[in-house]
């Protein structure tokens, strides 16, 4: 199955590309998921965990960048996991590509999903591996922008617009802080609960609409 997603972040494109390409940076911010080893500047092995309803899925396996064009803001990444308690597996190509929006840069992706063996009867019905996609994208988001507001790289693009001091004034006390830095956003799995009432709310205005 193909889906697509899009998010934005507070960045200038070459900023958002830098970010999104630090693997290390931005893998705690995916719900659920956990990077487990760097293999090489391209590939990465980890884990990621999905919860439809009473079923709880861990998928353990390598994410592979497998065409980066740094020019044009364009990535393609292969990723392939298979469920922790022998379930079955799930296959993805994922393409990405950053486009300048006001006020920061637009993420747009495009995944094309296969799953195999019993997973796949999980991930039946009104889309929703769509709004499990979508519900992923929209967390991960959050995440990285609250991890930017955090280590204050969602200005650093922008030209500070406070005046210099009189030349004749003493120049300010540096006071640096001993206390320790909060800790990064924590990413939760999907509520297969609560995607189940989106799901059932979205199939119930497609019926009252036909009617």
């Amino acid at each position: 199955m193909e889906f697509d997603n899009s998010f934005e972040v507070p960045l200038r494109i070459d900023e958002a590309w830098k970010v999104l390409m630090d693997i290390r940076r931005i893998a705690p911010c995916m719900p659920g998921a956990a990077l487990t080893d760097v293999i090489d500047e391209r590939t990465y092995r980890g884990r990621i965990g999905v919860r439809l309803g009473p079923v709880a899925l861990t998928f353990v396996g390598t994410v592979k960048f497998e065409e980066v064009d740094d020019a044009n803001h364009r990535a393609r990444v292969a990723a392939q996991g298979n469920d922790a308690k022998g379930r079955g597996a799930a296959n993805a190509i994922a393409s990405f590509h950053l486009e300048p929006v006001s006020g920061g840069t637009k993420v747009l992706v495009h995944t094309n999903l296969t799953l195999s063996g019993a997973v796949a009867q999980y991930g039946r019905g009104v889309g929703i591996i769509q709004m499990t996609a979508a519900q992923i994208i929209t967390q991960f988001a959050n995440n990285m922008k609250a991890q930017l507001a955090q280590d204050g790289v969602a200005g650093a693009g922008a030209a500070s617009t406070t005046p210099p001091p009189p030349a004749s004034a003493p120049p300010a006390p540096t006071i640096q802080s001993t206390a320790p830095a909060p800790p990064p956003p924590t990413a939760k799995p999907i509520s297969g609960f609560t995607l189940m009432v989106k799901v059932l709310w979205v199939s119930l205005k497609r019926l009252f609409g036909r009617a």
